[in-house]
């Protein structure tokens, strides 16, 4: 074959693969890591990424992980990819530096998320909160009416408009709690301006200076995840690649370093380009 012809034939080609290719990969860059988070299935950092379950909950903005519901945006601050749990820090959350009023918390029924095994302290309620019921039943526990003794020592109180040291029959420990019908922590018809969350006491049950503040959330993976996970991602992520889909067909991909991705793994992945440069490097030193 013609020396001249050669380099423009595979140039063909790889203008006709390339984008064949390109087209099934994500809009945006798939990372494994947002900010100080690793990002691993069935979660991902933007379109085409992790488990299409989740991409509508979950992105990565400014280096932020961030879970998106109907009630708001929250930061991620923790996932436990073992016990299937993750945390979000919502910013108007009340802790022992920062009190303030809260707006309801929710989470979205077709949502893979639940709540979790959370300690919610109800705020500058309405007295006494012996009294707060939901559908009939109570709502505080009255076992654990230290806790509010506790957090209501902290100076920020003065910021839900409540005197330092105010009586704790206006806090309300609700554990375990849950959602009401339309998935939310409504503050407003349990007559509370603010709630704290407790992920964790952190060895210091009495200085809640020192808790770690967030609301603990349950994901749960379908038959889709499972099967991928159990099949195909394990394998893509030993191999340095990423788990993703194809939209529209949410066919599976393993999105690789190069650039380009497979269908399984990135151990044998195919670069046109690469082997489009090698190949004009080759011709070029055998016309010359």
């Amino acid at each position: 074959m013609d020396s001249q012809i050669l380099p423009f034939i595979i140039f063909l080609i790889a203008v006709t693969v390339t984008p064949l290719l390109s087209s099934a990969a994500p809009a945006t860059p798939c990372q494994s890591n947002c900010g100080s988070l690793q990002i691993k299935y069935p979660f991902g950092t933007g379109y085409g990424c992790g488990s299409p379950r989740f991409e509508p909950y979950i992105t990565c903005k400014s280096n932020q992980l961030l879970l998106t519901t109907h009630t708001g945006s929250y930061l991620i601050t923790a996932i436990s990819y073992k016990d299937s749990t993750l945390t979000i820090t919502p910013s108007a959350m009340s802790t022992c530096n920062s009190m303030q009023q809260s707006p309801n918390l929710g989470l979205d029924w077709a949502s893979p998320f639940q709540l979790g095994p959370s300690i919610f302290l109800l705020l500058s309620c309405t007295p006494p909160t012996s009294s707060l019921t939901i559908k009939g039943s109570p709502v505080c526990d009255p076992s654990s009416t230290h806790l509010c003794a506790t957090i209501y020592t902290c100076p920020a109180v003065v910021n839900l408009r409540l005197p330092l040291f105010p009586p704790t029959n206006t806090c309300c420990v609700y554990s375990p709690a849950n959602f009401n019908s339309k998935g939310e922590l409504d503050l407003r018809e349990m007559k509370c301006k603010g709630y704290a969350s407790i992920a964790s006491f952190q060895d210091s049950p009495t200085d809640p200076s020192k808790w770690m503040y967030g609301v603990t959330l349950k994901y749960t993976n379908g038959g889709f995840d499972d099967y991928y996970m159990n099949n195909k991602c394990n394998t893509c992520e030993d191999s340095g690649g990423i788990c993703g889909y194809s939209p529209p067909t949410n066919s599976f991909l393993c999105i690789c370093n190069s650039g380009f991705n497979a269908t399984t793994d990135c151990y044998n992945n195919y670069n046109p380009v690469q082997d489009y440069e090698d190949l004009i490097g080759t011709s070029t030193s055998l016309s010359t």
